[in-house]
């Protein structure tokens, strides 16, 4: 949970192009940064030189697969801050005219003399389909049960004892812990419940509908934006996330689990939890420790509440929201399929207690590990797919339109401090509320209007661009808190939908800044996504990838998984703990990022560091959805 190309080039590109694997170790040392991923031919590309000093009279090349210079310019005379003691000065440097396909790099001289990584110059289809594309690969290797795809990491089925999980109370944990203080878990007479299946949510094998939902609607959201040129694994990975959904949901009996097994142990020791063991996934089935029961083959179900009660409306909503957006992509090719899957969006949203919601929030056990605290964005963003997707299937919509335009309101005047994430769901909320309201003719009357949801959405984005501007490398996401990653990667939905709900494309440098800072176009030099540049993350907090594939950044990797990036430094002030017993040391030695912590952000590339090398299904999907509106939007 968030708590979380290899290009084949000729020879005398990889002997003129080539630069090591991992960042340099010379702190002092001038570095270039760059998006390692590429640039699209006409956008403004920015890259930083940063330097131990104030430096004057830079230069720099840009130079092709071949060795020759096709571009020359002035580095930026105004350095753009200090970023920490080391490097005391980065300098702008601003190449636009660079504009003809093919691969390169930036070299720097005069004042400082330093090399970029390796990039490219290529269409929107290239870039943001590959990265749509390799996002998706990761869900596939977060599959969990019978159907998984072995994929470059060799994954086996797993948990197949969930089909027939048996089902528990709620225990207590301690005080912001996830250790249970109950000296056993409680079961619920009844039947078992079938939860095998789903994704696991992160570099740990829970599963969550919290964030499975969130997943899956973002998932069919980019699968409806690309159309025809969705790559085909998007529908059949969405498809997998809304079959465990409709698991998690009973129609019959009312009845929603938010989750599939514990986290840590228990304070007498009793028991173990996920977190207590280190292992591959596929053998816990066969675990036949009495202590290890509930962490591996009799992994506990949990629910939301009781059968036919109202739910925790963040639930009911993103859920209801998941199963009406698969209901829009089947609308005309399986409508049968379709009116079963907007059965179960109306029938979960009628469930939801927005009377008097649960104080925390109903997320995961225990709460902590997905601290929400806002749900009518979630309402809005269940009503408003509600109401597409009655209007696809020739049904009512006035009523989901109606109730939609009364919770943006309400989000409006009560929760707009955040942006698209895990944690808000409004961006594509209001983009979606403002299809509804136009395909409903414009109905007079409602709470918001079209025009009111656009200027929200441009709100959003002018908070990130806003950061962005005042940044040394442009970020607009704020790099001392969790989920970084996630919430920039944001910005690139949000900026598309609001580009195409108000005509406006002046934050459209913005939205590439931000592309450019996940991709390596930052302190670290690193993309954050991995298989993706030149140098990305080895050493998750994922134990798949630990222990079946490489240390180095060679194949096998798990192609596509997002961390959350850089964090806190206070974070990180207890040390990163011991390596847990299984674990494959990694890295070999040393924190090869520690010359580049700054502005109190740290960035940890290490096996034990949760705090911001582990992945998770929220931080992946944002780059799907970030990847597939942006090529959405380049397609006008």
């Amino acid at each position: 949970m968030s708590t979380a190309r290899l290009v084949v080039v000729a020879g005398v590109l990889a002997a003129t192009l080539a630069i090591p694997p991992q960042p340099a170790q010379s702190a002092a040392a001038p570095q270039v940064r760059v998006d390692q991923v590429g640039y699209l031919p006409g956008e403004v590309k920015h890259a930083y030189l940063m330097t131990a000093g104030q430096v004057s009279a830079s230069r720099y090349s840009v130079i092709d697969a071949s060795g020759k210079t096709v571009l020359t310019g002035s580095v930026g005379s105004a350095s753009r801050g200090s970023w920490n003691s080391a490097y005391k000065d980065v300098y702008p440097i601003t190449f636009s005219k660079l504009t003809a396909p093919g691969v390169y790099r930036l070299r720097v001289g005069g004042g400082a003399v330093a090399v970029s990584p390796v990039f490219r110059i290529e269409s929107p289809q290239a870039l943001y389909g590959r990265l749509a594309a390799d996002g998706v690969t990761f869900f596939r290797t977060q599959r969990d049960g019978s159907d998984v795809i072995p994929g470059a990491l060799g994954r086996k089925p797993a948990h197949l004892n969930d089909a027939r999980a048996a089902l528990y109370q709620i225990p207590h944990y301690e005080t912001d812990s996830d250790v249970i203080t109950d000296t056993r878990l409680t079961r619920i007479a009844g039947p078992a419940v079938d939860a095998e299946g789903g994704w696991f949510d992160a570099g740990d094998y829970l599963k969550f509908t919290h964030s499975t939902a969130y997943a899956d609607a973002l998932l069919f959201a980019s699968q409806r934006a690309l159309g025809p040129a969705a790559p085909a694994a998007l529908g059949a990975e969405a498809r997998h996330g809304v079959d465990w959904l409709d698991k998690m949901w009973d129609q019959r009996t009312k009845t929603l689990y938010i989750q599939v097994g514990i986290g840590s142990g228990n304070e007498a020791g009793t028991f173990t939890g996920d977190h207590d063991l280190w292992r591959l996934p596929e053998t816990d089935d066969a675990d036949t420790s009495s202590a290890d029961r509930f962490a591996t083959s009799h992994r506990p179900v949990f629910r939301a509440a009781a059968p036919g009660a109202e739910v925790s409306p963040n639930l009911a909503g993103r859920i209801s929201a998941a199963f009406a957006l698969a209901a829009q992509v089947d609308a005309a090719r399986h409508p049968r399929r379709a009116a079963a899957e907007y059965r179960a969006a109306t029938s979960l949203y009628a469930m939801a207690d927005t009377a008097s919601p649960p104080d925390p929030l109903t997320t995961a056990l225990p709460h902590a590990f997905y601290p929400e605290d806002t749900w009518r964005d979630d309402m809005e963003f269940g009503a408003s797919e509600i109401a597409l997707a009655a209007q696809q299937l020739g049904r009512p919509s006035a009523r989901y339109v109606s109730e939609a335009a009364a919770w943006a309101r309400s989000y409006i005047a009560h929760d707009t401090g955040d942006t698209l994430n895990l944690y808000d769901t409004s961006a594509l909320a209001h983009a979606d509320l403002i299809k509804a309201i136009h395909a409903a003719g414009n109905p007079s009357g409602l709470a918001v209007t079209a025009p009111g949801l656009v200027r929200d959405l441009k709100r959003q984005v002018r908070t990130g661009a806003t950061r962005s501007a005042a940044d040394i490398f442009r970020a607009g996401g704020v790099y001392t808190d969790f989920d970084a990653d996630s919430h920039t990667f944001g910005f690139l939905t949000t900026e598309a939908l609001y580009k195409q709900a108000g005509g406006d494309s002046s934050y459209d440098t913005f939205a590439t800044d931000q592309r450019n800072w996940l991709l390596g176009a930052n302190a670290w030099g690193t993309s954050f996504m991995v298989g993706e540049g030149t140098t990305f993350p080895r050493c998750m907090q994922h134990q798949v990838a630990n222990l079946k594939g490489s240390t180095d950044g060679s194949r096998p990797i798990a192609t596509g998984a997002v961390v959350n990036g850089p964090n806190g430094t206070d974070q990180f002030s207890d040390g990163l703990g011991d390596y847990q017993e299984g674990m494959t040391k990694c890295p070999a030695s040393g924190d090869p990022y520690d010359a580049y912590t700054g502005h109190g952000s740290r960035y940890v590339d290490d096996v034990r560091s949760w705090q911001s090398s582990e992945p998770a299904l929220d931080m992946t999907v944002s780059a799907v959805a970030g990847a597939a509106f942006q090529l959405a939007a380049q397609r006008g």
